[in-house]
């Protein structure tokens, strides 16, 4: 479905162990968006980006598999993957579960934000406007992941911060269906920009809000993408 394999970047870390250090790769790439439902990670491929041999890729791969974040490739894949295109039931459910949680998320981050932890939210925002008017899909999915991420580190819950980042590791490249192929839409910003208003007067009802209905806006329109796709395929 996505035709965006000439944009995709893996960012690694430099620490670790080899297969951990693809894994880190390949899921902050997950996470962000990067990746497009139908998007196939190709062993050879990713480990020429990595710097690194095919074995801890794969490693990496069958890891992210058993994490339900990607599917097994076919053989012609060289024993690689592809990103799932997820069940309208799926994708509800999974967005039921952030549904539970960000908001909350977003309440406890605006009771402890500083003036210093809205300003570096406050830059994230900036950037993703500025990606728009730039046509930068990259920059704005790596801006959007960080805002949001910048908002639930501040709760100081860390086994909250897991489970929201395991729902949006399977979620993350099916939220790309809310972008225009092209460039990434401001049809969501009045909510990023209400949360973070939000933050400013540590006001954590308000928080709370925004996020629900950013949340709740891009669920609508991507469950009837999604309902619109399987239907063309039965």
């Amino acid at each position: 479905m996505s035709s965006r394999k000439a944009s995709i970047r893996l960012n690694p870390k430099e620490s670790g162990a080899l297969w951990d250090k693809a894994y880190r790769a390949l899921r902050s790439a997950l996470l962000a968006g990067r990746y497009g439902p139908g998007d196939k990670i190709l062993l050879r491929d990713t480990a020429e980006k990595l710097g690194i041999s095919l074995t801890p890729v794969r490693d990496a791969v069958n890891r992210l598999v058993a994490e339900k974040a990607l599917e097994r490739g076919s053989v012609g894949q060289g024993g690689g993957a592809t990103v799932p295109l997820l069940q309208p039931d799926q994708f509800i459910q999974l967005m039921t579960v952030r549904l539970a949680l960000e908001p909350m998320a977003a309440a406890m981050a605006a009771e402890r934000a500083s003036a210093e932890d809205v300003r570096d939210i406050e830059a994230d925002l900036a950037r993703m406007k500025s990606s728009v008017e730039q046509h930068h899909l990259d920059h704005y999915l790596e801006a959007h992941h960080r805002f949001h991420f910048g908002i639930y580190r501040l709760a100081a819950a860390p086994l909250v911060l897991e489970i929201i980042e395991s729902v949006w590791l399977r979620c993350g490249p099916t939220l790309n269906l809310a972008l225009p192929s092209t460039i990434p839409s401001l049809k969501r910003y009045p909510f990023h920009a209400r949360a973070l208003q939000a933050l400013r007067e540590q006001d954590a009802e308000a928080a709370a809000a925004a996020i629900r209905d950013d949340i709740c806006s891009a669920q609508n329109e991507i469950a009837l993408q999604l309902d619109r796709i399987h239907q063309t395929r039965t």
